[in-house]
């Protein structure tokens, strides 16, 4: 260690001295062996080998089952206000520099991916909403706000606000509570939890008090483009719609007609509101059902009334105990669709959850192709949008698989 800082320290297992050393970012509970100082709940602890070899520097979790999440292993770094600053203006910066003209609708920062882990912002015009998930960061919001507020002025964006959709589970492993609103709403003029984006040229009002996540699903923004440029003169079935992003962009892409379907009947209203919006609704209907009944009625039925579907389900498994349960649930789905798509049909189909690994997923098309009788003709493959990026020693980070094939 190249100077003497003060920070408690934390002996950690040969395991997670390897994991460190291969750039994973995590330490968990059973892998500490001991600790010296005085550890301080979200505080900053250092963690070193059996040897006292310095592996890096952390923020402490005292109830977390990741106990660390390193920061550096620069042992220079003061992890002061201008390190976190720092490191949300490399965050910023790439996006705009990545982003170009959809910089106004993005996410800024993507925990771990961007070296602060817990903490992800996404931009929707002038509002920034937020989501923390990890002691350390939540300890240190509103030096963060600060930063972020100063750091988009300075490409000219002034923000309304920023909103907390803190509201989430995960945060009570943490031992932090649930909760969501505005941060401090006096400095807040407009305390409406809507705004209005563009995306690919289609308008979309986003709910961010009450819509899934941050209120929009902004990782499938170009594979959006991709169903967009296929999607002419067909006739189309757009399943787990939610707000209609994907039905959207293929009725702008010159689709006959659009079927829209979600198991919401808000959302569905959502997604009929943006298709007014964006001129499309005479293009486009809206059906509130499931779509695990759906798809084998519509099959019932005999006919093929639609020749390009798209799947974009919720994560069916955040854990590793229900990936067999996941993978029969997203089977059922794509099997179904296979069977109910003509010969030259196409088939858009993606899994957002990271338990369930790429090669699970390719391995169940093959399944499901198989046991409805089709080959596939792969077209596209693609994964979440460039601004979540997939820091290559963090497999947590790469979790979206998006295909479009042929059915054949």
């Amino acid at each position: 260690m190249k100077m003497k800082r003060g920070f408690p320290l934390v002996l950690v297992t040969k395991k997670a001295e390897n994991s460190i050393r291969g750039g994973h970012p995590w330490v968990y509970f059973d892998e500490i062996t001991d600790t010296f100082g005085t550890v301080e709940n979200g505080g900053i602890v250092d963690v070193v080998s059996a040897k006292g070899v310095y592996l890096g520097s952390g923020l402490y979790s005292a109830e977390s089952k990741i106990r660390v999440r390193l920061l550096s292993a620069n042992a220079n770094d003061k992890f002061d206000d201008a390190f976190f600053a720092r490191r949300l203006r490399y965050a910023v910066d790439c996006r705009h520099s990545i982003m170009g003209g959809d910089f106004s609708a993005c996410r800024l920062v993507f925990g771990e991916a961007d070296g602060l882990p817990g903490l992800t912002v996404d931009r929707f015009e002038d509002v920034c909403v937020t989501q923390v998930l990890s002691y350390g960061m939540d300890k240190r919001r509103p030096q963060l706000y600060d930063a972020l507020r100063d750091i988009l002025a300075q490409y000219g964006v002034r923000l309304r606000g920023i909103y907390e959709r803190n509201d989430v589970a995960l945060r009570e492993l943490e031992g932090l509570a649930q909760y969501k609103g505005w941060y401090r709403p006096e400095t807040v003029d407009d305390l409406s939890a809507t705004t209005v984006i563009t995306e690919n040229g289609v308008r979309y009002a986003v709910d961010f008090e009450n819509g899934q996540k941050t209120g929009f699903f902004l990782d499938q923004k170009y594979n959006r483009l991709a169903v967009a440029r296929m999607a002419k003169d067909r006739r189309v079935l757009d399943c787990f719609t939610h707000t209609g992003s994907f039905a959207l962009n293929a009725a702008k892409g010159g689709a006959a007609h659009v079927t829209a379907v979600d198991v919401s009947q808000s959302a569905i209203d959502m997604a009929k509101e943006n298709a007014a919006r964006n001129g499309l609704a005479d293009r486009m209907d809206f059906l509130c059902a499931d779509v695990f009944d759906l798809l084998p009625a519509l099959a019932a039925r005999g006919d093929k009334p639609y020749d390009f579907i798209i799947l974009d389900p919720p994560a069916f498994t955040k854990s590793r105990k229900t990936v067999q349960s996941a993978q029969r649930g997203y089977k059922e789905i794509n099997f179904r669709a296979m069977k109910l798509l003509p010969r030259g049909g196409y088939l858009a189909t993606c899994s957002c959850s990271h338990f369930m690994k790429n090669e699970l997923f390719l391995r169940m098309l093959r399944e499901a192709a198989s046991d409805a009788g089709v080959q596939l003709r792969q077209l596209e493959a693609r994964q979440q949008c460039c601004d979540h990026p997939v820091l290559w020693n963090v497999p947590e980070t790469d979790y979206l698989k998006f295909y479009i094939f042929q059915v054949i």
